[in-house]
């Protein structure tokens, strides 16, 4: 299986990934002839070298005559599908600018079908999103996985004023996701390349077994001072045991024992944690000292991100000691497969072991949806996807070209 790992230790933006592919050995002309199906007209698209640090990297720059930003979800799908792509070029654009949509929903408290894009929905970030598809195809990239992402910090301005960095859409796409900052003053982990890794990836922390065949350096926009701006990405065969078909990677526990807080508190300081990059947290009823009813709160996370959850356990709860342990974790391959149903298509996660099927649930939000807009039970449509995911020998439904 050909595999592609994505070192973000200067974060990740759409012409970052493009360029990385591009370096990496895939023909920005044969990426171009694709996105020349989309009924999009006034724009160019070119590379160069350049240097970052000393460092040579490719940096894709698209340029474009349109004045407005602004399209809704449904607009930029409509534009995807009208463009007669290859079925994974289309599910994997759609997947990504339907993350963005539901994150940007959450964020603006509105329905997914009333969110319109503003910078992300602009010619560029179109030709990005879908110019990565197109480039994963053709290098016959299968599965994603990705190191702990450099976010910056400081503030970005957008159209809805200055915001902090992760701006706000960012920091919702990489709830769960472990995240870090080196103190950077800059945003280098955009929106677009959020919606693009979070949507890929199945896998995140140390490069994976595998027999590097091509390594590709994509530039950000910005030379920064601290260190080069550029995302790398190493692309191969991924090594499998005969036996074990598993991955692992070390995880970091972290756990407190309180008897004195309120569960309000809880809630809120588990939301905290996730946005901070936890991967999960959980509270289990114990008795303690003195007969008291307490609780121990667990929480799961990546060694980059220990010690900011330690400090947020300090600062949140009313702990005074936090234990801390590394465990090895052992995960089933993942990867995300689209199942047609009758009200509509959603995304199956799927974990496999040798290549057989042990566990495959619905996407809850692709459901919840689903049901929203057409008025059905939640129960329906879980029911339904799995089903049909059975009926199809737990495989992708997937066109031919």
């Amino acid at each position: 299986m050909n595999v592609a790992y994505l070192d973000c230790y200067s974060g990740i933006s759409g012409d970052m990934v493009l360029g990385a592919l591009v370096d990496a050995g895939c023909e920005l002309g044969e990426i171009e002839a694709e996105l020349r199906r989309l009924p999009i007209a006034g724009w160019n698209i070119s590379s160069q070298k350049v240097s970052r640090h000393g460092l040579a990297a490719t940096h894709v720059v698209v340029e474009y005559s349109e004045n407005h930003h602004h399209r809704s979800l449904t607009t930029i799908l409509k534009l995807i599908e009208g463009a007669k792509l290859s079925a994974r070029v289309t599910q994997r654009a759609t997947h990504i600018f339907r993350k963005l949509g539901e994150s940007e929903a959450r964020v603006h408290n509105v329905p997914i079908e009333k969110v319109h894009f503003h910078e992300v929905g602009a010619v560029d970030a179109i030709i990005d999103i879908v110019g990565a598809s197109v480039g994963f195809e053709i290098l016959g990239i299968e599965a994603f996985s990705c190191s702990p992402l450099n976010v910056g910090g400081g503030r970005v301005s957008t159209q809805h004023g200055i915001l902090p960095v992760p701006a706000p859409a960012t920091a919702d796409l990489l709830r769960g996701v472990p995240t870090y900052s080196t103190g950077i003053q800059r945003e280098l982990v955009t929106p677009t390349g959020a919606a693009i890794i979070t949507t890929l990836a199945s896998q995140y922390g140390t490069q994976p077994a595998m027999t590097t065949q091509n390594i590709g350096y994509g530039a950000g926009t910005a030379d920064l001072t601290e260190q080069s701006n550029v995302l790398r990405i190493l692309i191969g065969e991924r090594l499998t045991q005969e036996s074990d078909d598993f991955s692992e990677e070390t995880v970091v526990v972290l756990e407190a024992n309180l008897d004195d807080m309120s569960p309000q508190i809880y809630g809120y300081f588990a939301q905290c944690a996730f946005d901070a990059g936890a991967l999960d947290i959980f509270s289990t009823s114990v008795l303690m000292k003195k007969n008291r009813p307490g609780q121990l709160i667990t929480v799961l996370c990546m060694p980059a991100v220990a010690d900011q959850l330690t400090a947020l356990l300090f600062r949140e709860t009313t702990t005074l000691g936090v234990r801390r342990s590394n465990v090895k974790g052992q995960t089933l391959q993942r990867e995300v497969v689209d199942v047609e149903t009758s009200f509509g298509t959603v995304r199956m996660k799927v974990g496999r072991l040798n290549g057989r099927t042990l566990n495959a649930a619905p996407e809850y939000e692709d459901c919840r949806l689903i049901a929203a807009s057409r008025g059905v039970p939640l129960k329906e449509v879980l029911a339904e996807a799995t089903s049909q995911f059975q009926r199809n020998g737990g495989v992708a439904k997937i066109d031919a070209d």
